[in-house]
């Protein structure tokens, strides 16, 4: 019968039914080497006949042990370690149980069957059983790699580590993908001529121009997960001047919850490039205090709030509340959580809101809340004073209420590097932000922490999305100091950080993540421009329009009344200041919700930097203050 008339749960069972009579044959086989060997080939014809009555009973014994360690579960093309652990593993219970019963269980009239046929039988069974399945994935693999070669476009690896090997893994059983890989590029002179999946080391990166004329290699990828943008610069610079393409595997924090596959590849990005060391974040560790636990996260349809929600997915959270008021922002990340099989609850609401947040605490009754909802564009809050008080400042200060009285463990805010020694509104309203978390901190069960980083890569307000604009219109590129520099961090790795220093929190903390050095946005821009195949000042111009009102040339991480301390995490550092007084703090929020209240601009904004002066006059003289940690080992 054609196969297209057979339904594909038959031939699922046929599938299988071919694998159980594979191994009844080998599991006989077994039986008989073992006999066979036991006597050095010259089997007495008693033990021969006692082999005709046992091996029923061992072919019965062994096949339930296999298909309760579902071994017909697996296809055999795939076969790898971990199902070679699992066959040792049901071969040794199926020999003990075999033993077990024919010790027990002697036919009448014959002797025991001899210790060592047991042992030799194991052994055999374990090297057919495993053999049989690894020969198949060979013979499989050959097939898919013939066919790649005469269709595959030649490519060279960069890295000779697990993740290359992972995705030549990956070329081989799939030789449809396209890829033939040709020889591999690594910078460990122990590795020099050495083969990783059956693929050559044919030298480092400063060989890479003559590996590509040798080979002929139409493309070049980046195996390399945990190399520095620096070293990522070089390998694209040089295969620029070969004019081959080159593309990359995510780093680290992208490939933290997902496999190395060729799917993952990608074009560089500037991020890739930037020179920072990626940061290596164990979460299954770091975000246990997470699991089990209901979370709320605001702003969850911005790009840190978003990216917060696709993490905490994965960490096994009772319930994950995700807030925002753009309705299409919400829908798009609801939507992508559920096709990855999360079930988040999506709530339109605005944080500003006191009684509309209050019900939502009261239904979903969280115990972990990560506020990201912010107006961060700094322009534009110096123009809307008013919203971005309200938004970035009283709204935190309504959820630090709604958080203490409704009993949550802990709250983080997500703060920013503009929040230091402050210059513009948005700045301003950030760093009130910090004062709220620090003074609810310090007065209740909540432990309270606020995270502040500098600039992440692809986030609204970024550069990087104006850059690419600009790039994409031909130009120019518009820069306002050729000296400027700013901190930058990849948006899945400040998330990562983030959750790790919330998981820390002891009470009104602030923690400043590791943004490693400073990148002149001159030499951004002209890393774009390369990226994007073109050269600058010939291709695309780059201008210089002058410094905004209120924008800094180097922005910084720390205030001057600021303590710098480590914390367990080499990534997050923990600033400690004077702490404040809360009454007077409250009051001026008061005043401030007031000055709101009158919609002046300049009102508003006299209010702000008030209250912001005034809170450092309200300072408690003496030492910085440094809750003790009285929970350190939350999370290890």
């Amino acid at each position: 019968m054609s196969d297209r008339f057979i339904s594909p749960s038959w031939r699922g069972h046929l599938h299988r039914l071919g694998q159980v009579s594979v191994d009844l044959v080998l599991i006989a086989l077994a039986w008989w080497l073992a006999f066979v060997v036991r006597f050095d080939g010259d089997l007495p014809g008693r033990y021969a006949r006692l082999f005709l009555i046992t091996v029923g009973v061992v072919l019965v014994l062994k096949l339930a042990v296999f298909v309760a360690f579902r071994l017909y579960t697996r296809w055999w093309r795939f076969t790898g370690m971990q199902d070679l652990e699992q066959i040792v593993l049901a071969c040794l219970v199926a020999s003990l149980l075999v033993t077990t019963v024919l010790t027990i269980w002697r036919p009448d009239g014959f002797e025991a069957v001899p210790r060592g046929v047991f042992a030799l039988d194991f052994l055999f069974t374990v090297l057919l059983i495993g053999g049989v399945r690894f020969i198949v994935r060979s013979v499989m693999e050959r097939s898919n790699r013939g066919s790649a070669v005469s269709t595959g476009r030649p490519v060279i690896v960069c890295g000779a580590g697990s993740a290359a090997n992972s995705l030549l893994r990956d070329m081989r059983q799939n030789g449809g993908l396209g890829y033939t890989p040709v020889g591999l590029i690594d910078d460990d002179p122990r590795k020099a001529g050495l083969r990783v999946g059956g693929v050559k080391v044919l030298g480092s990166r400063e060989d890479i121009g003559r590996v590509l004329r040798e080979t002929r290699a139409r493309e070049v990828i980046i195996a390399m997960p945990s190399a520095t943008g620096a070293v990522r610069r070089d390998i694209v610079d040089r295969c620029r001047e070969a004019n081959v393409r080159v593309t990359t595997l995510p780093g680290l924090p992208e490939l933290i919850n997902g496999e190395v596959t060729v799917q993952k590849l990608r074009e560089v990005r500037v991020e890739d490039v930037l020179g920072r060391a990626p940061v290596e974040v164990d979460m299954a560790r770091v975000a246990r205090y997470l699991n089990g636990k209901r979370v709320l996260v605001t702003g969850a349809g911005g790009s840190i709030g978003s990216e917060l929600c696709r993490q905490l997915a994965t960490v096994g959270p009772a319930s994950l509340v995700i807030v925002d008021h753009a309705e299409n922002n919400l829908f798009e990340i609801d939507l992508e959580l559920r096709e990855r099989g999360h079930a988040p609850v999506p709530v339109v609401a605005d944080c500003r809101d006191a009684d509309l947040m209050d019900g939502v605490f009261t239904r979903y009754r969280p115990d972990i809340v990560f506020h990201a909802a912010a107006y961060k564009h700094v322009p534009m809050m110096e123009l809307n004073p008013i919203q971005a008080i309200a938004n970035n400042s009283l709204a935190t200060a309504t959820l630090a209420d709604l958080a203490t009285r409704h009993g949550v463990e802990r709250v983080c805010l997500i703060s920013t590097d503009k929040a230091v020694e402050p210059q513009t509104v948005m700045g301003g309203t950030k760093a009130l932000g910090e004062r709220i978390v620090e003074m609810y901190g310090h007065s209740g069960a909540t432990r309270f922490a606020a995270v502040r980083f500098g600039n992440v890569l692809g986030s609204s307000g970024s550069v990087l999305p104006i850059f690419r604009r600009q790039i994409a219109q031909g130009g120019p590129v518009t820069v306002t100091h050729p000296d400027m520099t700013r901190y930058f961090m990849t948006i899945p790795e400040a998330v990562q950080l983030v959750i790790e220093a919330t998981g820390i929190a002891e009470g009104g903390d602030v923690f400043v993540l590791d943004m490693g050095e400073p990148v002149r946005i001159m030499d951004l821009a002209h890393n774009m421009i390369r990226l994007s195949g073109m050269e600058p000042g010939r291709d695309i111009q780059v201008e210089v329009t002058g410094v905004r009102p209120g924008e800094k040339l180097h922005e910084e991480l720390f205030n001057l009344d600021e303590e710098v301390k480590p914390t367990r995490y080499g990534g997050i550092l923990r600033a400690t200041r004077p702490a404040l007084d809360p009454a007077a703090l409250a009051g001026r929020i008061e005043g401030l919700r007031a000055a709101v209240a009158t919609d002046d601009p300049e009102v508003a904004s006299a209010a702000l930097w008030s209250t912001l002066r005034a809170g450092r006059d309200d300072a408690v003289s003496g030492e910085p203050q440094d809750v003790q940690s009285r929970h350190e080992g939350d999370n290890e």
